[in-house]
């Protein structure tokens, strides 16, 4: 498929979303992906390898970085908002921790949309099995029919 034709599909598609449109997506936190991302990211802290370390911890067992939440959020704008659009940036505030084999929901809102630069702003919540907020941020993007253009330069809210 041409770029110039995924460019008109995906602005079809994203003109059917607007404020108020809300993608929601499950995922199951393993530990296979806490390895993955310890080796990636570096960050070896313990807390999220070492099952007997962890249980001398206030939270008794091991828990997941924090940023992989914010990664499968990234993942998420891609797959539910808008296919090639730019993650612009992200405010993220860990409420709870997640534990190796919780599956976390991750709801994502468009809370405002300026259509003529197709800049966004998406609330992003991620809550554990038991409904527990454990990650709450705010994503600004950019949507895939504006990447080509002059939207991704300007500093501006939506």
């Amino acid at each position: 498929m041409s770029s110039s034709k995924f460019l008109e599909e995906e602005k079809a598609r994203q003109n059917e979303k607007g404020v108020g449109y809300k993608a929601v997506v499950k995922q199951v936190i393993t530990d296979k992906m806490v390895r993955q991302f310890a080796e990636m990211s570096g960050d070896f802290n313990p807390i999220h390898l070492d099952d007997e370390y962890a249980a001398t911890t206030i939270f008794k067992k091991r828990i997941a970085h924090g940023m992989i939440l914010g990664a499968i959020i990234s993942r998420c704008l891609n797959t539910t908002i808008g296919t090639g659009g730019i993650y612009r940036g992200q405010t993220l505030t860990f409420k709870a921790p997640v534990f190796i084999d919780d599956e976390i929901t991750f709801e994502l809102t468009i809370t405002q949309l300026h259509r003529t630069r197709g800049l966004g702003t998406v609330e992003t919540i991620a809550k554990n099995a038991s409904g527990v907020v454990v990650c709450r941020g705010e994503a600004s993007i950019v949507m895939a029919a504006n990447v080509a253009g002059d939207a991704s330069k300007s500093d501006d809210k939506p």
